[in-house]
């Protein structure tokens, strides 16, 4: 479609003024985890470094990090697993219900957060299972299976069956075929898919409130407990915020890269 050139500098001008609104509050997030003040103040009243090594020395920070990175971590690993068989049923089998499935396995991340986090807290309730770690990482699996399944399940859609078939000719049995044709071809698409739900893992407050079992705190809880008591400073919980944005935008912007061929996943993935 021909555009003017008036039209495409009011684009560009929406454009950038959308990014400003989106990721301005994040720069400034980021720049006040330095300011030598404990308020909110604006432009900061100087610079420093102490409230990061304040939080790198904070054994409540560190063991809010560690819950988060293993939480996302295993939930990660469950999505694999769970999200990859759920695309190969659904593309490559036609049986009773199949519809039903996919729209099962892609409806948690359409409801609200507090939905699924009641719903999974009254479910482990009452089937007598102790909210704990497992609990936190089975209810995070339950959304994260959805971007793995969609990345594997779109990659298989663009697959030409023929090359399974070629490699069925030449004697190669089903493990084979899987080891040496289609796991390279789905390879980038498991990796993008790892990597958007460990950011969507890592970041996640909702759920985790509802479904995480006595003491165990992620950054983004440790942040919401915090951020009305003055005696922590608000600078620290600045910081932990900034690490909480990047450490989420990151995988995002990894699987971006890979979804794109570049970087990660060149190769035999690259040409579907």
């Amino acid at each position: 479609m021909f555009l003017s050139a008036g039209a495409r500098h009011a684009l560009r001008v929406v454009t950038a003024a959308v990014m400003v609104f989106l990721f301005a509050p994040l720069v400034i997030v980021a720049v006040l985890s330095f300011n030598t003040s404990r308020t909110f103040s604006w432009p900061p009243d100087g610079l420093t470094l102490s409230w990061w090594s304040r939080a790198a020395g904070n054994e409540d920070i560190r063991n809010a990090l560690w819950n988060s990175v293993k939480t996302a971590s295993f939930a990660t690993m469950v999505a694999l697993v769970l999200g990859s068989l759920a695309a190969f049923a659904v593309h490559r089998f036609r049986f009773f219900g199949r519809d039903t499935l996919s729209f099962l396995v892609v409806l948690p991340i359409a409801l609200p957060g507090i939905v699924t986090g009641l719903a999974l807290q009254q479910a482990f309730l009452s089937l007598g299972i102790d909210l704990s770690m497992r609990t936190l990482v089975a209810a995070h699996a339950t959304f994260c299976i959805v971007v793995v399944y969609n990345n594997v399940v779109a990659r298989l859609r663009r697959l030409s069956p023929t090359l399974e078939e070629a490699s069925a000719d030449l004697g190669a049995d089903g493990l084979q075929t899987f080891r040496y044709v289609t796991f390279p071809l789905i390879r980038s698409a498991l990796l993008a898919g790892a990597l958007l739900a460990f950011g969507l893992s890592f970041d996640e407050i909702i759920v985790t409130t509802f479904t995480a079992g006595p003491g165990i705190d992620t950054l983004p809880q440790w942040i919401l407990r915090n951020v009305q008591r003055p005696q922590v400073g608000l600078p620290l919980i600045n910081v932990v915020a900034t690490v909480v944005v990047i450490l989420s935008i990151v995988p995002v912007w990894l699987s971006q890269r890979i979804a794109e061929g570049g970087g990660f996943g060149r190769g035999t993935s690259s040409s579907s």
